[in-house]
Formats: C-alpha cells, structure tokens, sequence
C-alpha cells in the first residue's frame, strides 16, 4: 500500500462524491456549486482522474489555462487544488519528533528513515520492520510503535502529535479511525490529552467527525 491516495486510480466521479460528502469549511463550501456540470466539463478536456486534475492546476499558468479552456472560474480552481491538495499529506521531518532522542532520530535518519513518508515506505510490512529493528538496533516495540504513526499521518489533518493521542486512545491504524464512533473518539481523545497532555484545548465534535470521514479514504 502506498502513503498516499493513487491519484491515478480516481475518477472525477469520484472526488465529485468525496467533495459532496464532506463536510467543507465555509471557504470551500462553493466547490458544490454545479459541481455536475464542472467534472463533465473538465474531462471534455481530457482532464478524467484526479492525477491529471492535479497536474492542470500544478500552477498559476496551467490553472489559468485550464479557466480559459473550460471557463470555469479561476478561483474555483484556486479552492479546488486547495482542497485536492489536502488528500496528500506532506511529509514530517522525524527531527521535530521530540519525543524521539537525538540517538534514536539520527540512527533511524541514517537507516533512512528521515521523514513520515519514508518510515511509512520502511515500516508498512511485519518484513520490512524486523529488517529495520535488526539494522537499526532498536526495539521492535518501538519500531512496530513508529510504524502505526507513520501509517496515521496518512490521513489528512493528521499529525504526529495526532497520530501518538489516536495509538493512545486506542485507534491505531486509518481503519480504526474510519470505523470509530465520533463520540466515543471525542471523549477517548479529551482523556488522552487531560490536563493539555499534548496540546491546549479541545478537538470539536465536528473536526472529529471530518477526521473519521476522510480516514475511510486511506483504509
């Protein structure tokens, strides 16, 4: 499994459905305005998966070429990769994980390990996290550990810090994240992080029901 949604497997029909199924911040709420009309137009302009979406709206000069070929508003298409762009997760350095030693980040840095994205790629098999515990020297309870993070910060929003409160709480994989309660997370979550444990304030009801819904797009 790769860390990130293969942008090439989905169709328009298909984010036409993730998008009218979300729950978009009132910025993007307009991306379901004639959105119908906008994916038939845009794949009479060849443009039918969510890869070659991504790459018509790479810039402002491919964004503004495709407003022009298929007249539909340029800022339309601004929100429309704003919002596409949120289904890849950019990597994380592992040296802002503080909770790691130097030692530790620097052994698995040479390992090379040095991001989210390249643990996920070293970790994501029972094969490949015994070949990097026996390299590295480390614990396998920690790998196996650093490997449920990883797989986490595949879905969007989703950060390290995020992804240790979640294994804490008991969701350690997307598919435990897209089948939770909203509920039952909210409150798991709220005891994991008593006292501002990992961070001050509370994650609301809603962004908690977001999180599960865009998990089940990485199970």
């Amino acid at each position: 499994m790769t860390y990130h949604i293969v942008a090439e497997e989905i169709s328009l029909n298909d984010l036409q459905k993730r998008i009218v199924s979300t729950d978009l911040v009132p910025s993007r709420a307009c991306l379901r305005d004639n959105i119908a009309e906008k994916m038939k137009i845009l794949e009479k302009q060849g443009t039918t998966t969510l890869a070659s979406l991504r790459n018509a709206l790479k810039n402002a000069n491919r964004l503004a070429a495709l407003a022009e070929a298929t007249g539909i508003e340029p800022q339309y298409l601004i929100l429309l990769r704003r919002e596409i762009e949120g289904y890849f997760p950019k990597p994380i350095a592992l040296k802002t994980f503080d909770w790691l030693s130097e030692e530790e980040k620097m052994t698995l840095e040479q390992a090379g390990a040095n991001n989210t994205v390249a643990l996920y790629k070293m970790t994501n098999s029972t094969e490949k996290r015994s070949e990097l515990a026996s390299s590295t020297g480390m614990e396998t309870e920690k790998i196996e550990a650093l490997a449920q993070l990883a797989d986490l910060t595949r879905v969007q929003w989703v950060s390290p810090t995020a992804s240790r409160m979640l294994i804490e709480a008991g969701y350690h994989s997307p598919a435990d994240l897209a089948a939770a309660d909203a509920d039952e997370l909210y409150d798991a979550l709220a005891q994991v992080n008593a006292d501002g444990k990992y961070y001050k304030g509370t994650i609301g009801l809603r962004d908690i029901k977001r999180l599960i819904h865009t998990a089940s797009y990485v199970t």
